[in-house]
């Protein structure tokens, strides 16, 4: 494998002297990025699009928010006008929403050449995704599974003349999660292809590229393999766990103003946690993984809008993700591979920007709190607290759990007696927005039930 590693004063003078006209981008799209405000390209894009130009295969190894999709989009399109084609380049992807933000990127990068895009996901409807692949779109973005379910039940569906092949958040696709899926889509598209692997956090294991089948790839790293951007202050904080919701509501009542991004290990745990923060007056949104697509959409939409101003969400969002706002990021639950650590807090402090992590230990996490130390080869300061001031919002809190537990209980009530309508939840924007009032509904069609009986 060739390596691309240019010295740290190398890559400064890159990033200064060149151009998007530099790197051999033709004009079209010199002036899409121009008009995309997009100054001059980042270091990931300085060292992998000239190299993709030339027709190498490229794995790419660059920080989180540092312009990685522009990085594979733009010679992919310049391609594509050099050779206009159908179903042209399949983005793999690991997760719905990053999904659709590649999409939107590709449409604003080709919006002055006609490209067309299909984003194929789970959640979604099959049929109205076979008639979007009857039109035979130039770009596909999809996660593996459901692309597997076409390729396998829709009719006159193939990748037989693909051209480039993109694994985004490489390290993810290419793990035993999606080992099944990535294999069946390996063998029926061409192996006469361009293969492009980015992520932030790259395995360095054989095996797996050469599963990607690519052909003696050029390596682009132009940061360590799990590095976090120097602009992100990272913080931690040691409390035992029957207080994390009260140091969770003080932290968010010290930084009020900020946008917040609240990372939570389980799907339950972001309701009850979203539950929580509304009953005490702030603007949250869950979003997890057992919600429908539409509801996930429509949670990402506000928190985008700056409608509300924390997501609290599970690892669903940590990958890729791209809300330029997000100031603040909290891992209320410590992730359990120490790799999640680096995309979550990689949700701030993008492209130039400054953000602050604070990670919760609790003293269940020690370990896995130090795993994390490890990786990033760095001992986190103290977050600084006063327990005094933060103890003074117990019994708010506590009064509030105790609303959330009956809460809780009723949306599972609600699930289990089957009485929500279909229009109600296709209504309801999250899990959490009409919970209040679920209580009510659920006792005034019992007392019904009892004056039949």
């Amino acid at each position: 494998m060739e390596e691309s590693n240019p010295t740290k004063q190398q890559e400064q003078e890159n990033v200064k002297e060149l151009t998007w006209k530099d790197l051999g981008i033709v004009d079209t799209l010199c002036k899409t990025c121009e008009d995309l405000k997009w100054k001059s390209p980042t270091k990931i894009q300085c060292e992998a699009i000239p190299l993709t130009l030339e027709g190498k295969d490229v794995i790419g190894l660059a920080e989180t928010g540092s312009g990685k999709t522009a990085a594979f989009a733009i010679p992919i399109l310049q391609a594509l006008l050099e050779n206009p084609q159908r179903y042209f380049a399949l983005i793999l992807t690991p997760t719905r929403e990053l999904a659709f933000q590649i999409s939107e990127q590709f449409e604003a990068l080709g919006s002055s050449i006609g490209v067309k895009c299909a984003v194929i996901v789970g959640g979604m409807d099959m049929m109205s995704q076979a008639l979007l692949l009857a039109k035979k779109p130039h770009i596909l973005i999809a996660t593996p599974g459901r692309l597997v379910d076409h390729l396998e039940n829709t009719k006159g569906f193939n990748l037989r003349s693909l051209k480039f092949l993109v694994m985004d958040e490489a390290d993810r696709i290419l793990n035993m999660d999606f080992e099944v899926e990535v294999d069946k889509i390996l063998r029926v598209i061409p192996r006469e292809r361009r293969t492009l692997l980015f992520s932030a956090t790259m395995t360095k294991k054989v095996q797996k590229l050469q599963r990607a089948s690519l052909r003696n790839p050029v390596k682009v790293e132009v940061s360590t393999k799990y590095q976090t951007v120097e602009k992100l202050q990272q913080y931690y904080i040691f409390i035992p766990v029957k207080f994390k919701d009260v140091y969770l509501v003080h932290i968010l009542n010290e930084l009020a103003g900020n946008s917040f991004m609240i990372f939570c290990a389980t799907c339950n745990n972001t309701v009850r946690t979203a539950l929580l923060l509304r009953n005490l007056g702030f603007t949250a949104v869950p979003l997890h993984g057992q919600m429908s697509q539409n509801k996930r959409i429509a949670a990402l939409t506000k928190f985008k809008a700056k409608n509300r101003s924390i997501l609290i969400s599970t690892d669903v969002a940590s990958r890729g993700l791209d809300i330029p706002h997000v100031d603040i990021v909290i891992n209320f639950d410590i992730p359990t591979h120490s790799k999640d650590y680096i995309h979550r807090v990689g949700r701030t402090a993008r492209a130039g920007r400054s953000g602050r992590s604070i990670t919760f230990v609790t003293q269940y996490d020690v370990e896995l709190y130090q795993r994390i130390e490890q990786l990033i080869s760095k001992q986190l300061p103290l977050y600084p607290t006063e327990e005094e001031e933060v103890m003074v919002l117990q019994e708010r809190v506590a009064e509030a759990q105790r609303i959330v537990k009956m809460e809780m209980k009723d949306i599972e009530d609600s699930k289990k007696l089957g009485k929500r309508k279909k229009r109600q939840d296709d209504n309801e924007e999250d899990d959490t927005e009409q919970s209040m009032g679920v209580r009510k509904r659920i006792k005034g069609k019992n007392k019904g039930r009892a004056k039949k009986g």
